[in-house]
C-alpha cells in the first residue's frame, strides 16, 4: 500500500539519513547541544538521537562536555581531517574534464583551468576543440596573472593581503588594447569582475586574442583557480561573449561544488547565472 510519497522522496537508508542530519546540526550549532535540544532540532526521537551521538562519540566524530546533570554535545575536528585528505586527492585538472569538453564544443573554443603560482597563472588543464587553428595554450603554460582573464578572475577574490603582494608585479601588455599597468587601474578591473562574476581580457596580452574566465572556490570558500575560454577577439563579442561568460561561470560553480564549496558560500554574483 502506497503512502503517497515517491521513491525519490525517501532516503535509501533512513538510519544513515538521520545520522547525517544529526552531524550537520552539530556542525551548524554555535555551541554544544543537549540531547533534548538536538532531538527537537532534528525531529528525531530522543532514544534514536542518543544512539546516534553515542556512536559518533565512540568513532571520534563528537565529544561531550558535562555541566552538572547536563551533557552538551559538539563535533570534533575528525571531520576536518577527513576533508583535508579528500582535498589533497582532488586533481583540479581532472575534476570537470567532460564538462570542459562539452563547453568547448558548444562554443567552438578551447576551455582552460588555471591556478595562481606566485605572480603567474599556470594552465593545469585544457579541453581543445577540433580544427586546423589551435591556440598556443597548453597544460603547463605560464602567463602573467594580470594579463589573462584567468588571473584576473582569481585575483578579484583573493584576500586583501594576498592581492597586495601581487600589485607591485603588474606587467604591460603587448596587444593593441593594452591598459596602463597601475594598481589603481587593475583594482578597477577587479571591481568589475566582482560585479559581473567573470573576467575578460580583450587584445591586451596580444593582438586578436581575447578570453573570458570565472573563479572557482575550494571547500573553505577560498578562490582555488579559474576556468576560462580563449578565442579570437572578433568572435568573443556580443551574444557569443555573453554565452561564453554564462558557460564559464556555471562551470566554475560546478567545479566549486565538486571541491566541496557549498553554493550558499559562493559570491552572489555567481549564483545568479
Amino acid at each position: 500500500m502506497s503512502d503517497g510519497g515517491s521513491e525519490a522522496d525517501r532516503p535509501a537508508s533512513p538510519g544513515v539519513d538521520r545520522t547525517l542530519t544529526v552531524l550537520e546540526r552539530l556542525v551548524m550549532a554555535e555551541e554544544g547541544l543537549t540531547l533534548t535540544a538536538l532531538a527537537k532540532a532534528t525531529r528525531i526521537p530522543l532514544a534514536t538521537c542518543a544512539s546516534i551521538v553515542y556512536t559518533l562519540e565512540h568513532r571520534g566524530y563528537a565529544t561531550r562536555r558535562v555541566v552538572g546533570r547536563s551533557h552538551f554535545w559538539r563535533p570534533t575536528l575528525r571531520l576536518y581531517s577527513l576533508a583535508c585528505q579528500l582535498v589533497r586527492k582532488v586533481d583540479l585538472s581532472q575534476i570537470a574534464t567532460a564538462e570542459m569538453r562539452a563547453l568547448g564544443e558548444e562554443l567552438g573554443m578551447p576551455v582552460h583551468i588555471g591556478v595562481l603560482d606566485g605572480t603567474s597563472v599556470v594552465y593545469v588543464a585544457k579541453a581543445a576543440t577540433p580544427g586546423f587553428i589551435q591556440f598556443d595554450t597548453y597544460p603547463g603554460k605560464v602567463a602573467p596573472f594580470d594579463l589573462t582573464a584567468l588571473g584576473r578572475a582569481i585575483a578579484a577574490y583573493l584576500p586583501d593581503d594576498e592581492l597586495a603582494v601581487l600589485l607591485p608585479h603588474l606587467r604591460a601588455g603587448q596587444g593593441p588594447q593594452a591598459r596602463e599597468s597601475s594598481p589603481e587601474v587593475f583594482e578597477g578591473l577587479l571591481e568589475k569582475v566582482r560585479v559581473d562574476g567573470y573576467a575578460t581580457e580583450e587584445e591586451e596580452e596580444q593582438a586578436e586574442i581575447s578570453c573570458v574566465a570565472a573563479p572557482c572556490f575550494d571547500a573553505e570558500g577560498r578562490v582555488a583557480g579559474a576556468v576560462g575560454v580563449t578565442g579570437f577577439a572578433r568572435d568573443l563579442v556580443g551574444d557569443r561573449r555573453d554565452g561564453a561568460a554564462r558557460g564559464v561561470v556555471r562551470l566554475g560553480v560546478l567545479i566549486s561544488q565538486r571541491l566541496g564549496c557549498p553554493v550558499t558560500v559562493l559570491p552572489s554574483e555567481l549564483r545568479r547565472f
